[in-house]
């Protein structure tokens, strides 16, 4: 029977298609599939990177087959990931190796939080001038519930020993080219220690989907994704950050704010760790007409390791601004859904923007700083819309 392109994007999505991809489909024939079908907006279609639109964040958790994807290589042969064939390896600075199979995991204490993950170029289209990268735009963000184990109760059992200072991680993933560094990060020892960073091994409460690191996966609440590694296989404890390219070069920002103006050499760069405050308009949508009268206004905002306790709206391009209401109930690292209703009087184009302010009174910024790796943008949102009489 065939497959047609829908059925294969669901299948590769939730891993049920690993045999699929492995097998007898050409992998790049696969992966055009993929890229041509589902509800997101494709970036970059090899390796597959897509963002989420926007409109989808009308809703609390992001379904996971909408949930943006991205990958330096794309996912792994599956038979790398198969759970028959998988191990977890913890080795480096600790008093006793371990070599875990999913099942071995599962018998630590199951940990559920939700938690936004957020790609680090999120934004990059945004920045002034262009630097180059994914042109990620608004979507590549989406707010899960994740389901796994501490990472800090396996490393108790495997026993870090005192020089170990930092935690690196390596997934199965592999470029296609022996020249390409492998994608290989690091997290101090205090965030892999901290009772909230997991590796999961479920996602909105279904076995994690191959596009988003099945079998395992670290989740770092509050940080960036980068450090949230994807098909997870080695953890190493070391005494040093990780050395490579994709920890000494890239994901790294000025410790400063860069002046492009001044004529001044940047500052020591450091790693990307926090997600910086940010809120975003989920409807209306750009370009959409909207009638004079009660103009419903929402979206969502978060932060970093700080709730959010204010979203701003402006329907006059900035010039004042009004409170909206927060819905629900807080959650660390969570998202929160807000809204606005916008009394719309004069006909013709307008600007809605919106702004957040997290509890450590960290303010989204009208623009972000810019930065040659284009990370972080956390500006005001903003969109265009038509009021008609």
């Amino acid at each position: 029977m065939a497959v047609t392109r829908r059925v294969l994007f669901e299948r590769v999505l939730h891993g049920i298609a690993a045999g699929v991809v492995a097998g007898g489909v050409d992998r790049a024939l696969a992966d055009s599939q993929v890229a041509a079908s589902g509800p997101l907006t494709v970036r970059v279609s090899r390796p597959f990177d897509a963002e989420t639109p926007v409109r989808e964040f009308t809703s609390w958790l992001t379904p996971n087959e909408r949930f943006f994807v991205r990958s330096h290589f794309g996912p792994p042969p599956a038979e790398a990931v198969q759970s028959e064939a998988w191990r977890l390896t913890v080795k480096g600075l600790v008093k006793e190796g371990l070599s875990l199979t999913l099942k071995d995991l599962q018998q630590f204490e199951p940990v559920t939080l939700t938690s936004v993950l957020q790609c680090s170029g999120n934004g990059r289209a945004h920045h002034r001038p262009k630097v180059p990268g994914v042109q990620w735009e608004r979507g590549a963000v989406g707010n899960a519930q994740w389901t796994g184990v501490r990472l800090r109760d396996v490393l108790q059992q495997a026993g870090v020993k005192p020089q170990g200072l930092h935690v690196q991680f390596q997934g199965a993933d592999r470029p296609a080219l022996p020249t390409v560094p492998l994608f290989t990060r690091s997290i101090p020892l205090a965030k892999a220690l901290h009772p909230d960073t997991l590796l999961a091994y479920e996602m909105n409460g279904r076995p994690l989907p191959l596009l988003h690191g099945a079998p395992l996966r670290v989740i770092t609440p509050g940080w960036m994704a980068e450090s949230c590694m994807k098909w997870l296989t080695e953890i190493t404890v070391r005494s040093d950050e990780t050395p490579g390219y994709y920890m000494q070069q890239a994901y790294r920002i000025p410790e400063t704010a860069v002046h492009l103006s001044s004529g001044l050499p940047g500052s020591a760069m450091v790693p990307v760790e926090q997600m910086p405050v940010k809120s975003l308009i989920a409807a209306p949508a750009e370009g959409d007409t909207v009638r004079i009268g009660p103009v419903t206004v929402q979206g969502v905002a978060w932060a970093g390791e700080a709730p959010v306790v204010k979203v701003e709206v402006s329907c006059d391009d900035g010039k004042t601004w009004e409170q909206a209401r927060l819905l629900g109930e807080g959650q660390p690292y969570a998202w929160r859904p807000w809204q606005f209703v916008w009394n719309a009087r004069t006909p013709g184009p307008t600007a809605i923007l919106c702004r957040a302010t997290d509890a450590q009174g960290q303010e989204q910024p009208a623009t972000s700083p810019w930065n040659p790796g284009g990370f972080l943008w956390n500006g005001w949102d903003r969109l265009s819309v038509t009021v008609a009489a």
